[in-house]
């Protein structure tokens, strides 16, 4: 499913634009985001993200892989616990677009408002796919 819907994706480069994380648990992830706990059960996840300031693209993912980093983002809970990480880049593209592509596919939003406390027109950036 993912691999044909997201087939547009493009090399990790330093150009602006929005990437998927598709993120592996292998098991139970607990952890804080605002003044909530949370508990997702293993599987596959998909984080969408944008990167528009310098560096761009991969700039952004480059720290996301990293996992001597502190806790910035709501995904850097997911990503230092994650057994696998694979970036697919969308120069130009809109997190928000990548969100609705996943969910018109079957994924559902684990956690609203998780990773999407700066949109207005997401309920989150954080999908559970099947």
């Amino acid at each position: 499913m993912i691999a044909s819907l997201l087939s547009d994706a493009a090399p990790v480069s330093s150009a602006k634009g929005a990437y998927v994380l598709l993120l592996y648990l292998e098991g139970e992830t607990s952890g804080r985001f605002g003044r909530r706990d949370f508990t997702l059960p293993a599987g596959r996840y998909a984080y969408c993200g944008s990167a528009n300031g310098p560096g761009g693209i991969a700039a952004r993912v480059g720290r996301h892989m990293r996992h001597d980093k502190s806790a910035h983002w709501h995904v850097d809970q997911l990503t230092v616990a994650a057994s696998d990480i694979t970036a697919l880049a969308f120069p130009g593209g809109s997190e928000c677009a990548l969100v609705e592509r996943l969910l018109a596919a079957g994924a559902h939003l684990p956690l609203p408002g998780f990773g999407s406390s700066d949109c207005r027109r997401c309920e989150a950036h954080l999908l559970h796919l099947r």
